[in-house]
């Protein structure tokens, strides 16, 4: 009897180190599951308001099944609970709050009780191989697995990387690639989550990571961070382009992605079915940069508008289809490489937008300043945009013009004025039928044209613009079906920077009340120091 009892304790830790092993989890993991297992199973002959607590030793593989009973003054629950006198015959030291551990023979287990057990176990076990999986995935987001594919599911890739499955979901395929069960597979890891099925590991070949990774894999100066890809966009299973720098000045970044006879760059674009991969200098200066990152195609001019994040881009007529490319691929991609939206014009359509916007100011100098067509194009062609560029330019400058003398100069700056007192008249009757508050008209920050503006927009008191955030003013980008949208200001196009706007704001919160002028100095000089931190 002794020795199949020594048997079985032996065959007990035996069992604990083969699943723990399998599992690859902790073998305390295993054993604390058949305690608990053990645990219920005593419950269940002893009676369940019974506390009974199972311990196996994991040097003998010996079984301790003990009863806790707590120490009170008066016992009201015998199942759980003993006298402090009936404790002090056991143990002469027994305090109240002491917990006494009555031992308990050992159970013979029933099947019902043995299959009870087992799901106790497995579903512990279980648990803690999820959480393992948890634990040592949720750092390798970023990484390429190698696997299996186990199963496909409705499009979805189930695989099998050992000790893991993770899955790639239909849209995380590259277009048109199939698998079958038991094909090799690489895929990049993106996101990790806890779930109540357990950790799901999401995989992706259409993530731009995923080829940058791959290049890292190929490019032995990618992996040593000599060179270095500062961006990535794609088109899955087409094309795709990529930005890259070198850190030593004697390495060309391209020459290596690309490698001897393109042999680097064919393993890569062989992974990926086939994508076309242009690999492109990154430079620091954006006009370069996009200038590059729409390659192949030839760039004349680039326009870069900083508030919007726009860029207008001019190419040679027969050069359009091919900055566009097929379907607009090529401009995307580089839009999406560079984080610029990007507008394509020929060098026609751009000649034809300056000539309109030149017949265009020629009209109104002719309309605003009562002036025959050729004096209106010499402003025009002068640079000279609006009726106040005339009024408030200096005489001098104005008269230096060819054909201009400094009597044309005063006439010229007469009319302007004229014409803009005229134009502040009829503002400022649109401004009071508005309704905007005269106190918010003496804001000397605030002209005629922006205060109409304002009251446009709902804004026609001291504490409607005290309220405001600069960026109901400025206007602001978001990002909407993953292209950015300028999102218009109550005072766009006034060619007000944010600090003219935050000092706007201020002002009106002092003459509203909410502030004081000692508190709008504060944070003056608060910014100033920011600002020299910032310099140093």
């Amino acid at each position: 009897m002794a020795t199949g009892i020594a048997a079985n304790r032996l065959e007990l830790l035996q069992i604990a180190d083969a699943v723990a092993r399998e599992k690859a989890i902790d073998k305390q993991v295993v054993i604390a599951a058949m305690e608990e297992a053990m645990q219920r199973a005593a419950k269940s002959r002893y009676g369940s308001e019974n506390e009974i607590r199972v311990e196996i030793d994991v040097k003998t593989g010996e079984t301790h099944i003990s009863r806790y009973l707590h120490v009170v003054e008066q016992v009201e629950n015998d199942k759980t609970e003993i006298s402090i006198v009936d404790a002090r015959r056991r143990n002469p030291a027994a305090q109240t709050g002491d917990i006494i551990a009555e031992t308990l023979p050992p159970i013979e287990f029933s099947r019902i009780a043995t299959q009870a057990a087992k799901q106790v176990i497995v579903q512990k076990v279980r648990d803690a191989e999820r959480e393992r999986q948890f634990e040592e995935y949720k750092d390798r987001i970023g990484e390429i697995v190698h696997g299996t594919v186990k199963r496909v599911e409705f499009g979805s890739v189930v695989v099998d990387f050992g000790r893991a499955e993770g899955v790639v979901r239909r849209d995380e395929m590259i277009p048109r690639e199939s698998f079958r069960t038991g094909d090799r597979i690489r895929a990049y890891i993106y996101d990790v989550r806890r779930e109540a099925r357990g950790p799901q590991i999401f995989l992706s070949r259409t993530h731009p990571q995923f080829m940058a990774r791959l290049f890292a894999q190929e490019v032995p100066e990618i992996y040593d961070g000599i060179i270095e890809i500062r961006s990535v966009a794609r088109d899955p299973g087409s094309r795709a382009k990529i930005a890259v720098i070198s850190k030593d000045s004697s390495i060309d970044p391209v020459g290596a992605c690309v490698g001897m006879r393109g042999v680097r760059v064919q393993a890569v674009v062989q992974e990926l079915q086939g994508e076309r991969i242009d690999i492109i200098p990154w430079s620091g200066e954006p006009a370069t940069f996009i200038v590059n990152a729409l390659a192949p195609a030839e760039v004349s001019k680039v326009v870069l508008d900083e508030d919007t994040h726009r860029v207008e881009v001019v190419v040679p007529d027969d050069q359009l289809s091919l900055a566009i490319g097929r379907r607009g691929q090529n401009v995307r991609l580089g839009s999406q490489l560079t984080g610029w939206q990007i507008d394509i014009l020929t060098e026609q359509e751009e000649s034809e937008r300056r000539q309109k916007e030149f017949a265009e100011r020629t009209q109104l100098f002719i309309e605003s300043l009562d002036v025959d067509e050729t004096i209106a194009q010499l402003l025009a062609s002068e640079g000279f945009a609006t009726v106040e560029d005339v009024a408030y330019v200096s005489l001098h400058e104005l008269a230096e013009i060819e054909g201009f003398d400094e009597e044309t100069a005063e006439e010229l700056q007469g009319r302007a004025l004229g014409h803009i007192e005229k134009k502040n008249e009829a503002l400022e009757a649109k401004r009071r039928e508005l309704g905007v508050a005269d106190e918010l008209a003496d804001l000397p920050e605030l002209t005629p044209t922006m205060l109409v503006a304002l009251g446009e927009n709902g804004i026609k008191t001291t504490e409607d613009l005290a309220g405001c955030a600069s960026d109901d003013l400025i206007g602001y980008v978001e990002t909407k079906d993953k292209e950015r949208v300028r999102v218009p200001g109550a005072l766009e196009g006034f060619d007000l920077s944010a600090d003219d706007i935050n000092s706007l704001i201020m002002r009106a919160r002092v003459k509203a009340g909410w502030i004081s002028e000692a508190d709008l100095a504060t944070a003056s000089d608060d910014d100033a120091e920011e600002g020299s931190e910032a310099g140093a």
